[in-house]
């Protein structure tokens, strides 16, 4: 499901790497990248029969799970393909964040976020869990897969390198006129004149790599890079106390947090 979702995202965004390499539709054609990747969200119900073939009643709870993050995920793409714009727009002209950060988030929280928290609760749903640990687990998944993406706002700056190679170009959301976290934090860190000229050369999409640059530093320098790691990390250690309340101390449970942690910092390949 998720590799079908990256082939998709990649056909939406006219992604031009995926991890270093040319994309699915800049190597096969868009039709057949879009046919393979919404064929790949159907897998579930196979490997799901293999997992737990004699139980019924637990198979339709994972079931449910799966259809309902892919209702979510979508919805997600929906708002991060409208890009944010107009909310922008009345932000930068009231000179508050507030509404557009609440936007990024719930963005993220659909198309990443549910995600994560869907892995979760089906591996507590497999475990036979109570519902106290599903929910802090399936909490917890969602915290991952939005501070996840915060990050991933942030590093879209200096672009994404795995390896010693660029598997994203530097400001690539910046050049597309995306609204990201650092963006929407910026707006109540630069002051109504000096966001207003910022966003007004970013909007459309069209600015320049030396525009982009600039643009770039001026979030640095603001503080909305700050901002945005601070979000992430406190989001992930709140959710995670939860969990810790919850589930008794051991290798895997702490082996779960350094996997998390390592993901959400980019320690680990994604």
């Amino acid at each position: 499901m998720h590799t079908g979702s990256l082939i998709v995202d990649d056909v939406q965004d006219r992604a031009i790497l995926r991890r270093g390499r040319a994309p699915a539709h800049a190597v096969f054609g868009i039709a057949t990248a879009v046919n393979a990747g919404t064929a790949a969200y159907f897998t579930f119900d196979q490997a799901l029969r293999y997992t737990v073939p004699g139980d019924v009643v637990l198979r339709a709870a994972v079931t449910e799970t799966c259809l309902g993050v892919l209702r979510s995920a979508h919805a997600g793409q929906g708002l991060d393909l409208e890009g944010h714009r107009a909310e922008m727009d009345a932000a930068v002209a009231a000179g508050c964040g507030r509404e557009v950060q609440h936007l990024v988030r719930l963005t993220h929280r659909l198309k990443s976020g549910a995600p994560v928290r869907a892995c979760m609760e089906t591996g507590a749903l497999l475990a036979g869990a109570g519902e106290d640990v599903q929910a802090a687990l399936g909490a917890f998944g969602e915290a991952v897969g939005v501070s996840y993406q915060v990050i991933d706002d942030v590093l879209d700056l200096d672009g994404v390198v795995r390896g010693g190679t660029a598997t994203k170009r530097a400001g690539e959301d910046l050049f597309n006129g995306k609204v990201t976290m650092p963006l929407a934090h910026a707006v109540d860190l630069l002051g109504k004149a000096r966001m207003t000229h910022l966003w007004k050369g970013l909007r459309d999409g069209r600015a320049g790599r030396r525009r982009v640059a600039k643009a770039a530093e001026t979030l640095r320098a603001c503080g909305a890079l700050d901002a945005s790691r601070s979000e992430a990390f406190t989001r992930l250690r709140g959710a995670w106390q939860r969990v810790e309340d919850l589930v008794e101390d051991s290798p895997k449970t702490r082996a779960l947090w350094t996997l998390a942690h390592q993901a959400v910092s980019r320690q680990l390949s994604a």
